[in-house]
């Protein structure tokens, strides 16, 4: 531990230091300030030369020489603009230049040092450990930090992941008294939030005063729920800053954009797309690109489309946030369109990409065309299969019913069997209702120690759909053995911008009377088009109408009559689950569409459902 921050011995090597020069007599130090007091003639022209910006590393160099040989290199004043033109402007060797130049100071100040950290976590030649060590070099020298020091010692932390050193950090800023400063606060928070820690990310927040908070301390905050997966918590505090008269900047709408996308919260996501259009002269790609995601996300395809129409400067990105969004939607076709249509502008497709237009292919069954793009990802377009894409062919091929071709395909991995690539064939394995498969499926799972509850129950249901009653109550209690605990599953509706959650034989919603008696109806309405529950897939040892119970209050079912009594006649109802579409959902929900004239958009765990006039856009592949 050096000065209070501890190093490991991998960041102990050399930096550059300040040069240590003998005592100058007072004569020469006497005619040294006068020189340097009254510059005249070439040291003039010299200082005058250096206070310019450089535009390349050879003026640089020229510069130095000349300081040198009027011994003004040892003077920060006049090394200064030369340091920071080395250290920030990104030039091929410059951070080495810049060190030299640092170096040869006689005593810098923070001033200096700030420049060279600086230096070392911005631009393509990053060193974040060079910046911690300069920090602790700092230190030692008796060079007290400022405000300026610590947004760049806490971003080296971050992108090294240093969580301990951050802390330390803090502890710093404390020591010193600036933990009311606005931009060490603001890095405080982005520190926190890049490590993970989203939890200390909303403490360091709730630690500054109301009146120290900037847009820039919500955008961290935002940033920092969004990289930790809270997407409610995300929206939520954007509410709260959009509460307390703050006008989100562009980084702030991208964290909503992206909770909203996650969470299907399309009414709050076209809140956000009206107040960007309000504030904003022109949208960005960055801007257009989050717009195509959370708009395809939320079960809009066409404002996703329309988006996606009318930007003139699409990227790759923009162009992969369709196909993605295609992809959910089960409009192969349409996506391959797309994506010749980025290769016709010039664009060269990325891994990214590839898995886009794999995942189109295997959702709307393109057997024939997932092979082709598969073949034209690797020899046309030089991009190497990752297991992401392996796990998207045997998708592709164990969906079409080729099971044995995709067992094949897992055998021949470069990369080696994966976790993805058995659960794609696992999950096809009961479409398909080859319970032989999948045992092994899940056996391969085990060895690979992946298997998670969600595997076990698959497996176990399908023993119970072939009455081995036995054999699926074993595997349900190998895997509460094992530890492995199943997410419950659940629907959500937004109405109102409120999103409303609900499980299966839910009646803790304050309006549960209201929709238990609309499900009623919505049943008993059904009944007369001659709609008969299909309780195949309830997997309960249990009589008929137990199952018919147990069916009646699905979780989606529950979401539907809640939308359709609470939104206006016409409107759409948008759902999302976090279970895959049972076929009885699926026929209930279609149904619905043509009784009661709505469209029903269903996202589940895997795809898109939308029903209109009792037809579904799957077209029943899924």
């Amino acid at each position: 531990m050096v000065g209070g921050l501890a190093l490991s011995q991998a960041q102990s090597h050399q930096v550059a230091t300040p040069r240590k020069t003998p005592p100058v007599p007072v004569p020469a130090l006497e005619k040294r300030s006068r020189e340097q007091a009254q510059p005249c003639g070439t040291a003039a022209a010299t200082a005058a030369v250096s206070a310019r910006p450089a535009r390349s590393l050879d003026e640089v160099r020229k510069a130095q020489a000349r300081h040198v040989k009027l011994g003004l290199d040892r003077s920060p004043r006049h090394a200064r603009p030369l340091l920071a033109s080395c250290a920030l402007a990104g030039w091929p060797g410059g951070m080495e230049l810049a060190a030299s130049i640092f170096a040869s100071l006689d005593e810098p100040e923070a001033f200096d040092y700030n420049t060279l950290m600086r230096g070392h976590v911005s631009g393509c030649g990053r060193d974040p450990a060079a910046a911690l060590r300069l920090y602790v070099d700092m230190l030692e020298a008796g060079v007290e930090p400022d405000n300026y020091t610590f947004p760049f010692v806490l971003k080296a932390c971050a992108q090294l992941a240093a969580l301990q050193e951050g802390r330390q950090l803090q502890a710093h800023v404390v020591k010193l008294g600036l933990q009311h400063d606005e931009h060490v606060q603001n890095s405080l928070i982005s520190f926190y939030g890049k490590c993970g820690e989203a939890a200390m990310a909303r403490l360091a927040f709730d630690w500054m005063e109301a009146e120290e908070r900037t847009t820039a301390s919500w955008s961290a905050l935002l940033a920092a729920y969004t990289r930790a997966g809270l997407w409610a918590e995300c929206l939520e505090s954007f509410g709260a800053m959009v509460r307390d008269g703050w006008r989100p900047d562009e980084s702030s709408m991208v964290s909503a954009l992206s909770a909203c996308a996650h969470l299907g919260a399309y009414d709050v996501g076209r809140g956000v797309h009206c107040a960007l259009l309000r504030n904003a002269a022109a949208l960005n790609t960055i801007m257009r690109t989050s717009l195509v995601d959370m708009y395809a996300k939320c079960g809009s395809i066409d404002k996703a489309a329309a988006v996606f129409d009318a930007a003139e400067d699409k990227n790759a990105w923009t162009y992969s946030a369709m196909v993605s969004g295609l992809a959910l939607h089960g409009d192969g076709r349409k996506a391959l369109q797309v994506f010749d249509a980025m290769v016709r502008e010039g664009h060269a497709p990325d891994a990214a990409v590839y898995v886009g237009v794999l995942n189109a292919c295997s959702r709307a069954g393109l057997l024939e065309d997932g092979l082709w793009c598969f073949d034209r990802m690797r020899l046309e377009h030089k991009v190497a299969p990752n297991a992401q894409h392996y796990g998207c062919m045997v998708d592709l091929m164990a969906r079409a019913g080729r099971l044995d071709d995709a067992r094949a395909l897992i055998g021949s991995m470069p990369t080696g069997p994966t976790d993805t690539a058995w659960r794609s064939l696992l999950n096809a394995c009961r479409i398909h209702g080859d319970l032989e498969l999948a045992e092994r499926a899940l056996q391969e799972l085990r060895r690979l120690s992946a298997a998670n509850a969600g595997d076990y129950v698959i497996v176990a249901d399908m023993h119970a759909r072939a009455k081995n009653w036995a054999a699926a109550a074993a595997l349900r209690t190998e895997a509460v053995d094992r530890g492995l605990a199943q997410t419950p599953g659940f629907s959500a509706v937004e109405v109102h911008g409120e999103l409303h959650r609900f499980v299966s034989q839910d009646m803790s919603h304050p309006r549960a009377r209201d929709i238990y008696e609309m499900l009623h109806q919505m049943e008993w309405q059904l009944r007369f088009d001659g709609y008969e529950p299909d309780t195949s897939e309830v997997a309960l040892d249990v009589d008929e109408e137990e199952k018919r119970r147990v069916a009646a209050a699905h979780s989606q079912k529950l979401a539907m009559a809640f939308a359709l009594l609470s939104t206006p006649e016409g409107a759409p109802v948008r759902i999302v689950t976090n279970l895959r579409m049972s076929k009885e959902c699926h026929a209930y929900s279609a149904m619905i569409s043509e009784i009661f004239g709505r469209e029903i958009v269903v996202r589940d765990r895997n795809r898109f459902h939308r029903f209109r006039r009792g037809a579904c856009t799957c077209g029943g592949y899924w």
